[in-house]
């Protein structure tokens, strides 16, 4: 079997926070985040490419019938793959924001061998930056 990852979702004490982070640090572009404002969607998302994007819910929202598991049990950390020119320069900006807690370092993933750094976002969700070759 093969698959796409879809989406991801992360679990917010502040939306707004989570939003600034990922589209000005990040630069990943929101999706329906005037909808969120507006009342009209329950999250907005950022969009990491076509196929995936990054949910961004409320502390208060409910899996069907039942409220969500409080924390982050299950997530280790997630990895975005860069060109190495964007991760030198995400790796800049979190340098300024002072969130990079290690690295860089070589590391292996779903393409063999890369070189990677972690970092946290404003809830402490943390995230690994890579890119693959020279």
């Amino acid at each position: 079997m093969k698959a796409v990852m879809d989406h991801i979702v992360l679990n917010a004490e502040d939306v707004e926070a989570l939003v600034q982070f990922y589209t000005t640090i990040i630069e990943l572009e929101p999706e329906r985040l005037e909808e969120f404002r507006s009342g009209k969607v329950p999250f907005p998302s950022v969009r990491i490419n076509n196929d995936t994007v990054i949910d961004l819910a409320p502390k208060m929202m409910w899996v069907g019938s039942r409220p969500r598991t409080p924390g982050r049990p299950n997530l280790n950390h997630f990895c975005l793959t860069l060109e190495k020119k964007e991760w030198e320069n995400l790796r800049i900006r979190l340098t300024e924001s002072r969130v990079i807690i290690d690295g860089p370092h070589p590391r292996w993933g779903a393409h063999g061998n890369g070189t990677s750094y972690y970092f946290h976002d404003p809830e402490g969700n943390e995230i690994e930056a890579r890119y693959y070759g020279d």
